[in-house]
């Protein structure tokens, strides 16, 4: 019987590139011990994003997912990490970007599909088979799941590295009553190396496979709030999520990965001009964005970034636009926003639109952000301008 399945696990793995799956392991569906406790620490320490499971038991305990788990199935799919022949972002026409898992169609969706596909394969060859996939949302920590099916090993920072795709991979998994035999982890490390942690605009990354979610640009720019003067200024142009522990990483030198069609990049929506966002309706934005990861929390994140990304750029040319956030828009946050992009910028036609704003300011919040926007504009006219420290606009 044992046979049965060792011969069974190979051919799924075998099968993988016809299910449209870059790489398959196999984990034991045992509790993740070592997990739990790592998990109990983030949170006292306040470094959860809020996008997790709450529950910790259900993120480490497969039993209480899935009756009587016998094996976990982990899966990878490669996505790209370069744009061939971007759009140029220059004055008067300045650009925002889209970090790479926002890049062509969500990739939850493309992992249900594969997913689904593998297990049509499994049913064909184990009619009594029991399964349940899972894709980012799901209970489980899919590193934790990945790095015990040997699909990569947990690196510096946070992401799972497989050696033979980098980090640029998407992971599911499906918990399964089928007795597979677990498949060794991955005993590469990092080693000494650590440009990630040394590279993270906001130090998110505090050690070693430790992270503050709630500074990560990453969890940023989801957020729906106002920010600090700090993370508008290390945003840059990023308008969702951020990839520069990544893009550092020597594994991923020369690693692109194009061969998944529905994973690559329309440059437009990628590497958007920023005004014309300042606009968009929400029917245009959904018809645009409805089917990339990044439109899961609507447009008004990114369209906040993209009036960061303007007063980054110093965008002179953009002034008009932004007044018009200012005085018109119905969201205390996109007001309060423009107000700070307009002192980055500065001018005299800035402060003058300021000071009628504040007049008019009924938001608590939006009139601060307005009283300390008049503040910056005029310290920076008076040459007293606190240095920035955006974290990099991307031309």
């Amino acid at each position: 019987m044992t046979d049965r399945w060792e011969k069974l696990k190979e051919e799924m793995k075998e099968a993988a590139k016809s299910l449209g799956i870059d790489k398959i392991g196999v984990a034991s569906a045992d509790p993740f011990v070592s997990l739990k406790q790592i998990l109990l620490n983030h949170r006292e320490l306040g470094r959860e994003s809020g996008f997790e499971e709450p529950d910790i038991e259900k993120r480490t305990n497969p039993s209480l997912l899935f009756d009587n788990p016998q094996s976990i199935i982990a899966i990878a799919v490669a996505y790209p990490a370069k744009l061939k022949d971007p759009p140029k972002s220059e004055p008067g026409a300045r650009r925002g970007i889209m970090s790479r898992s926002a890049w062509g169609e969500d990739y939850h969706k493309v992992l249900r599909d594969r997913l689904a596909k593998l297990e049509a394969w499994l049913r064909e060859r184990v009619p009594e088979l029991r399964a349940e996939s899972m894709v980012d949302t799901g209970a489980l920590s899919d590193r934790a799941v990945a790095e015990r099916a040997g699909i990569g090993w947990s690196a510096k920072n946070c992401s799972i590295i497989s050696p033979e795709l980098g980090s640029w991979i998407y992971l599911g998994e499906m918990i399964t009553n089928l007795p597979f035999a677990p498949d060794e982890p991955v005993t590469e490390s990092c080693g000494s190396c650590t440009k990630c942690i040394d590279a993270c605009p906001t130090d998110a990354l505090v050690g070693p496979g430790q992270l503050n979610s709630s500074r990560c640009i990453s969890f940023v720019t989801q957020t729906k709030g106002m920010l600090s003067d700090e993370f508008m200024r290390k945003i840059g142009n990023r308008l969702y999520g951020c990839d520069t522990c990544q893009t550092v990483c020597p594994v991923n030198r020369g690693k692109n990965w194009t061969h998944h069609q529905e994973l690559q990049p329309d440059m437009e929506l990628v590497k958007p001009l920023l005004v014309p966002l300042l606009t968009v309706g929400n029917k245009e934005f959904q018809a645009r964005y409805g089917r990339t990861s990044s439109a899961w929390r609507g447009k008004k994140p990114i369209q906040r970034n993209a009036v960061i990304a303007l007063g980054n750029f110093k965008e002179a040319s953009a002034v008009p636009d932004l007044i018009r956030v200012l005085e018109q828009d119905t969201r205390p946050v996109l007001r309060g926003t423009a107000a700070w992009s307009l002192a980055r910028i500065g001018g005299e036609q800035a402060r003058s639109a300021l000071l009628a704003a504040a007049d008019k300011e009924s938001d608590e919040e939006a009139r601060q952000a307005i009283a300390n926007a008049l503040e910056q504009i005029d310290a920076a006219a008076n040459g007293h301008e606190q240095k920035a420290e955006a974290g990099g606009t991307n031309d």
